[in-house]
């Protein structure tokens, strides 16, 4: 399950005006409504006048009441109690007349809840804490009230003490409590309020919910599926709002948007007329992020590059590159043209052979051969291809025979097209040039691993660094078939204007009008320029892609009742949010995410039904033999892969 935000828009739009800037930083920071500046109010409607973390020496001599959470306990004198906001010293009084308040701070379990009341004064000279924000000051408790009693705890609520991430998912009631988790949330809530505010106050979109419960839909992730009472009839959970989004600009919503839950049933992992084009949404896209992005992350510059799906699969071998640092591919064939090397003259011998290379600045002096063998091994197991690591001088003796006799033969030519260095180490292989690409663009992460294993700041995680890919293609042969065609994202995406007519003669040369946001290696957003014609869209899903148009009658009715060219795209607010925030995992950024295998370790769903309650939606359980229930053991929500 995945959360999105969808955008659709019928028409080129662009941001305009000066926006307020959202000020970020402690969970205390004010947040920008509209055009004015409005201090939250933390402690209104509850019993607190204060939170732990925004007490200063400004505040020396009030009486205040705090709520929160022991955080530990010095010697029964001291305790730091914490909430959402931060931590402040509490002094536990010692005299006899406060026995009982004494009593209940001393004996209250850590992570148990309190209130207390008291005075704020400063520390005594020498004993402040520059590392905590209210390190100056501290609460001299008058009266006390224990609220909640705390069990042991599984593991320690603090940031730096280690836990298994299965631990973390079982107790996340108690793992949202960390400040890692809490500053997460809270930025994620705060990114999308200004989103929404740029969307709705400042570009007139129209927030609109669409239905959870629908039909199946061809093509596309697999989906869940939902028994109905009616026999043999189900419901979808939808994988994307995608065709409500084009019969809501059928309907004359022109402008919609919304945070929408799409359901896919798979492992966790990451239209257009010559008047309408990408750009529009482009530049939206850019203004909403430009103006919800976190001002401690420091300015986003508009607009972002762009480049397209091939210059992406040549220079960087995926279709979301990391353009943080180099190490490009380069394509060597002509260097090669005469070469006396067999298999690099087979490989330029068949149609669409190429010799492509990169060139690991430092490579000879920051590899092991241990690394070498692991980056051919990797080669020949994921890619079964030969990748040949080439050094000039230094490790010189670590060359194959091969590589001694391409540098004999054509060591000039290279040096000079892959500007060589002397410790540097050029990876070069040759075959078909997508597969070549792909396993290069592989083994340029790989090297960045490596050197940044030893030292090398190659991807600086503080540089934010967006990219558009556009002109993707629109269908991609069939694995498990590959003369028939499917869609490279899904079958209402619009062909190029240019290539509409391939179509017609040779489809899988056509070009789409999808467009990918990619944020540093990672893709955050997706989407296309729709088909609103009728006619195309049938010819689509019945000639090119052998679909049932049945299933979408609906939809293309839809179509020939005037339907504006539009377009649309929708960002991925888990990854978005996890690249902002620097979590390890997009499931530190959901308040209640499921497992690696979609299984919820805190509450052990999914769970089984009883027989009697699975009869009005006429279903009966196939049980597993023995030894698929063997085999699916595995899978158990407790098991350590889960």
């Amino acid at each position: 399950m995945f959360c999105w935000l969808k955008l659709l828009n019928p028409g080129v739009v662009t941001p305009t005006g000066r926006v307020n800037r959202l000020i970020w930083g402690s969970f205390s920071r004010s947040l920008v409504l509209s055009s004015q500046r409005r201090i939250p109010e933390f402690s209104s409607f509850v019993a607190r006048t204060k939170t732990c973390g925004e007490l200063r020496s400004s505040h020396l001599g009030q009486e205040v009441t705090l709520c929160g959470w022991i955080q530990y306990r010095r010697q029964n004198i001291f305790l730091v109690l914490r909430d959402f906001h931060g931590l402040v010293q509490v002094v536990i009084p010692q005299d006899e007349s406060a026995a009982s308040v004494k009593k209940i701070l001393c004996e209250a379990p850590v992570e148990s809840v309190v209130k207390v009341s008291g005075t704020v004064i400063s520390r005594p000279p020498g004993q402040e804490n520059p590392k905590m924000a209210t390190g100056e000051i501290e609460i001299k408790v008058k009266t006390a009230e224990l609220l909640n009693s705390c069990k042991k705890l599984p593991f320690e609520i603090k940031d730096f003490v280690k836990k298994t991430e299965a631990l973390r998912l079982q107790y996340r009631y108690l793992d949202l409590r960390s400040f890692q988790m809490q500053y997460n949330l809270r930025l994620r809530s705060q990114m999308v309020m200004k989103m929404r505010e740029y969307l709705c106050n400042l570009h007139g979109f129209v927030d609109v919910e669409t239905p959870t419960l629908f039909k199946r839909t061809p093509g596309g992730a697999k989906e869940f599926v939902i028994p109905s009472r009616e026999p043999g009839k189900f419901y979808s959970l939808p994988q994307s709002p995608q065709q409500f989004k084009q019969l809501l600009m059928v309907g004359g919503i022109d402008r919609y948007f919304q945070v929408a839950r799409c359901y896919r049933d798979e492992g966790s992992r990451p239209d257009r007329q010559p008047e309408f084009t990408q750009t529009g949404i482009q530049r939206l896209i850019e203004g909403l992020l430009q103006y919800s992005w976190p001002d401690d992350k420091g300015p986003l510059g508009v607009p972002f590059p762009s480049m397209t799906f091939a210059e992406a699969l040549a220079s960087y071998g995926t279709d979301k590159p990391d353009t943080r640092f180099g190490m490009k591919i380069v394509d060597i064939s002509d260097v090669f043209r005469n070469t006396e090397v067999g298999f690099l003259r087979d490989a330029l011998s068949k149609p669409g052979g190429a010799i492509k290379a990169i060139r690991v600045p430092g490579g000879a002096k920051y590899f092991k051969r241990k690394d070498i063998e692991s980056i051919r091994k990797f080669a020949a197991d994921r890619f079964n291809q030969e990748v040949l690591p080439v050094f000039l001088k230094a490790n010189k003796n670590w060359n194959s025979p091969v590589a001694n006799f391409i540098m004999e033969e054509q060591g000039l030519g290279l040096t000079r097209q892959m500007e060589i260095q002397e410790e540097d180490v050029v990876l070069l292989t040759a075959g078909e040039h997508r597969r070549a690409c792909s396993l290069l663009g592989k083994l340029r992460l790989e090297c960045a691993d490596l050197l940044e294993a030893r030292g090398v700041v190659l991807r600086d995680p503080a540089v934010s660094s967006f990219l558009w890919v556009v002109d993707f293609p629109l269908f991609l042969p069939k694995e498990e078939n590959p003369g028939e065609l499917e869609s490279a994202h899904h079958p209402f995406t619009a062909p190029h204007p240019s290539d509409t007519h391939l179509l017609y003669s040779e489809p899988e040369k056509a070009r789409s009008q999808h467009y990918d946001l990619v944020l540093n290696g990672s893709e955050v957003g997706g989407g296309s320029i729709r088909i609103h014609e009728a006619q195309l869209q049938h010819h689509i899903l019945e000639a090119v892609l052998k679909e049932d148009v049945k299933l979408l009658s609906h939809l293309l009715q839809a179509l020939d009742h005037g339907a504006p060219p539009h377009g649309g795209i929708a960002l991925g607010l888990d990854r978005l949010i996890c690249l902002v925030t620097g979590a390890p995992s997009i499931r530190d950024v959901i308040a209640f995410p499921k497992s690696f295998r979609g299984h919820d370790l805190m509450s052990g769903a999914p769970d089984f039904i009883p027989p009697e309650e699975l009869k009005p939606y006429h279903i009966q359980v196939s049980w597993p033999t023995d030894s698929e229930a063997d085999k699916n053991s595995l899978n158990h929500p407790h098991h350590p892969e889960s």
